[in-house]
């Protein structure tokens, strides 16, 4: 993202904040939670989990709206906290820098992208649920932000941040079982190209073609499992 003299798709100095003034933010936390107690507290099975749960074999049916509805599911207390934590730490910032709808449009871009990864890599019979492919497309933004800054004192800072945090998130999968790593690399390589996209787009209407560029990825996304 252009930060020098033309725009700052993420007016930071280089750190990573709290939620202030980032609607969309709050609500993608609410939402979670309020559907991790309506789910038994992640227990897993009943109606609702059926019904947005990411299994691959009602996607490839035709049901392509379960590569976003995951978002609001998490089968533990551990899974839950973890990735709205991640979310509270790499969304205000960016929601606040492009706009409340581009972010909402970014987030489920990544979501949808990184379903379609989990969809063609994964296994047929796999059941997914989390918001983890939509939060790595926020790592995927503040890298691209990070990237076009890195010969800077406050980019390269950040790039060596993000980078320690993915390569934690990297070999989670390998530690932890039952992690979609395909989701993490398709909401990574979505929220990247995204950034890179948004970094090139200046003037009044900027924020419109920035939601705009995360509806069309989404489209993309949904386009794809239904090929």
């Amino acid at each position: 993202m252009r930060t020098e003299g033309v725009q700052k798709t993420i007016p930071t100095g280089g750190r990573l904040s709290g939620a202030t003034g980032a609607p969309a933010t709050k609500t993608f936390i609410g939402l979670a939670v309020v559907f991790f107690v309506l789910t038994g507290f992640g227990r897993g099975g009943g109606p609702i989990f059926e019904a947005l749960a990411q299994w691959n074999v009602a996607v490839a049916a035709g049901e392509w709206w379960r590569i976003f509805t995951p978002i609001l599911l998490h089968a533990s207390i551990t899974h839950i906290l973890f990735n709205m934590w991640a979310l509270w730490v790499l969304g205000p910032q960016i929601e606040r820098g492009v706009g409340t709808w581009p972010f909402v449009s970014l987030f489920l871009a990544s979501a949808g992208v990184g379903g379609a990864f989990a969809f063609y890599l994964g296994d047929p019979l796999d059941v997914a649920v989390g918001a983890s492919g939509a939060i790595f497309g926020l790592f995927g933004v503040w890298l691209s932000w990070a990237f076009h800054r890195r010969n800077t004192q406050g980019g390269r800072a950040m790039l060596r941040q993000i980078g320690f945090l993915l390569l934690i998130n990297a070999a989670i999968p390998f530690l932890v079982p039952n992690i979609s790593w395909q989701a993490h690399l398709g909401g990574l390589i979505a929220g990247f190209v995204i950034g890179e996209i948004w970094s090139r787009l200046t003037g009044p209407r900027s924020e419109m073609l920035r939601t705009i560029t995360g509806a069309a990825v989404a489209i993309i996304a949904v386009m794809s499992v239904l090929i």
